[in-house]
């Protein structure tokens, strides 16, 4: 006769590590209330379970309007490391919708995980970074860390913390300099940009002069990148072997040689040959910044009287596939042949 016998092991399917998510409407709430509860193992479960949850921007909708965004910000001083790690990815997975950043801005969040900034657990760090930057791709995010004075500390960061840490600080970095630069600017950010456009790792070095680009569009940016002597970089760096970082230096020599200061340092750093160098370069965005960059520095008579010999090689563009390419370089001839 068959007898009934209970297993030992665990159903199918069945994760302990998570917390069973209620039926319907009640799932979010019940996990709400868990988020907030005394015992250590069910707050850490109501995490495992919400960052699945978050995935779908419904979820992420009902989760903004039933206050757990406030329920999230005490769980991130929490003592366990277990629990800080999940709730700092739950805010970057919300980070990831467009409600969820209106609902960090709106709960603010930014002061609150911005107490992490010296955690010892390196996952929860990156989280937070990773949370910073997608806000920060927001006008309203970016402004909202620039009123938190967190410039200054993420441009201090750069010297100490982990180089993929690094890379996500420097996409930060490039959102609020399109917002602020002069927070960034007296926090001796061209300083330490400068020496990260020398570092061995291609995405750092292409972060570095995509913020340098940035920080140089204010007057003030301009004149602390040549005191500080980073044309030379720059120029070096027009022959870097990833496209990004070709077309980030030609950007920010750009920007820089808007002015005339700008303009000798890099006429003087030998920037014009290594920039016509460029105009047949493969990548499109290199040959529109080149272009650009040309165009400013044949505003020098120095600039034109070098430029001028060799105008058929911008001729040639013309004819570029890109349009914006075809406009730079219609641009850059009539400046070059200019005549009073």
């Amino acid at each position: 006769m068959a007898q009934a016998r209970i297993s030992s092991f665990l159903p199918p399917n069945i994760d302990p590590t998570k917390a069973p998510v209620a039926f319907g409407e009640r799932a979010l709430p019940k996990l709400n209330e868990e988020l907030q509860d005394s015992e250590l193992i069910t707050r850490q479960r109501a995490l495992m379970a919400l960052c699945d949850l978050v995935h779908d921007p419904e979820n992420v909708y009902q989760a903004v309007h039933l206050g757990f965004l406030e329920s999230l910000k005490l769980l991130l001083h929490d003592q366990d490391s277990t629990v800080r790690q999940k709730a700092t990815e739950v805010f970057y997975i919300i980070a990831g919708h467009s409600v969820g950043r209106q609902g960090i801005l709106k709960s603010e969040v930014i002061p609150a995980i911005a107490k992490l900034l010296d955690d010892p657990v390196v996952i929860c760090r990156k989280n937070m970074h990773k949370m910073f930057e997608m806000v920060s791709e927001l006008p309203a995010g970016a402004a909202a860390l620039v009123n938190a004075n967190l410039v200054s500390q993420l441009v201090q960061k750069l010297e100490c913390e982990l180089e993929d840490i690094q890379m996500v600080i420097l996409e930060t970095l490039h959102f609020i300099l399109q917002t602020d630069a002069l927070q960034a600017l007296s926090a001796g950010a061209v300083g330490t940009l400068k020496g990260k456009l020398s570092h061995p790792s291609a995405g750092i070095r292409r972060m570095a002069a995509s913020a340098l680009m940035g920080i140089c569009v204010p007057l003030e940016g301009k004149e602390t990148v040549c005191q500080e002597e980073v044309v030379p970089l720059l120029v070096h760096l027009l022959q870097d072997s990833d496209n990004e970082v070709r077309a980030n230096a030609a950007g920010a020599l750009m920007n820089i040689t808007i002015t005339t200061q700008g303009k000798y340092a890099a006429i003087k750093s030998g920037a014009v040959p290594k920039l016509l160098s460029l105009v047949s370069d493969k990548y499109s965005r290199v040959r529109l910044n080149t272009l650009k960059a040309l165009t400013t520095l044949s505003e020098a008579p120095e600039g034109r009287k070098m430029l001028l010999a060799d105008v058929s090689v911008i001729q040639k563009c013309l004819d570029d596939q890109s349009d914006a390419v075809r406009r730079a370089a219609a641009i850059a001839v009539r400046v070059i042949q200019w005549k009073p």
